[in-house]
């Protein structure tokens, strides 16, 4: 899969004192190995950053711990995202016009911990993850929770709660990378259809809200049928 360079050197760092020093080279590190397609462990950030094992698993107890803070460096001012506008799509295109550079720049990173996340999943329904600590995702909830702020009081919590998991569908790098292997977009072309999508998904959700009871009978009866068809198809219903 093609991934787009990173720029090295650009992590945040708490401070400026000796331990954040260290604290930044091993981030830095895990970083230059995730472009390389690796998912290093803490010892082997230890190697390549050339410090002790002991060293580095004083500041990373754990491989996850060290992914987990890895990508929030990646993510890093898009944490912090808020928006003054008091218009849902403005917020939602300033959103993703934000994010979705940043997640290209560090996008060896995102794919990292994509693969991660999907292995745990994978050696959790095999049985063989034991006691190994999960790694922790959802940070585009609460973005996109943060976004969708002016329709909280037109909304209800179902409706709303709908389309902030909608839009999970199109803000993140798992639709990063759809749009990017499987359409062929370059970065600028996944932001322009990510918004476009998100508009079409909050006018959607407005107009059916503006339609009372209706829409939402009509969504389910939506929903019913996809299943009955699934279940002719397969045999068993989709979940």
């Amino acid at each position: 899969m093609a991934v787009s360079r990173q720029v090295h050197g650009s992590t945040r760092a708490a401070g400026t004192g000796a331990r954040a020093r260290m604290k930044k080279r091993m981030l830095d590190t895990a970083m230059r190995l995730m472009e390389e397609g690796l998912i290093p462990s803490v010892s082997e950030v230890a190697e390549a950053a050339e410090v002790s094992r002991a060293t580095a698993y004083r500041y990373f107890p754990s491989q996850v711990a060290l992914i987990q803070e890895t990508v929030e460096q990646a993510l890093g001012p898009i944490l912090e995202w808020t928006s003054d506008s008091s218009d849902a799509e403005e917020r939602i295109a300033e959103l993703i016009s934000f994010a979705y550079p940043r997640i290209e720049t560090y996008e060896a990173t995102h794919r990292a911990v994509l693969k991660l996340a999907i292995e745990q999943w994978t050696r959790g329904k095999a049985g063989t993850l034991g006691d190994e600590a999960r790694l922790v995702r959802g940070n585009r909830k609460r973005l996109l929770g943060e976004a969708l702020l002016p329709l909280k009081s037109r909304l209800s919590e179902a409706e709303f709660d709908r389309l902030t998991q909608s839009l999970s569908l199109v803000f993140g790098t798992e639709a990063f990378v759809v749009l990017k292997d499987i359409c062929g977009l370059d970065g600028e072309e996944a932001r322009r259809v990510a918004i476009w999508a998100s508009f079409a998904l909050v006018r959607t959700a407005i107009a059916e809200a503006g339609k009372g009871d209706g829409a939402g009978k009509a969504s389910g009866r939506i929903q019913k049928r996809g299943s009955k068809t699934a279940r002719k198809r397969t045999g068993r219903t989709v979940n």
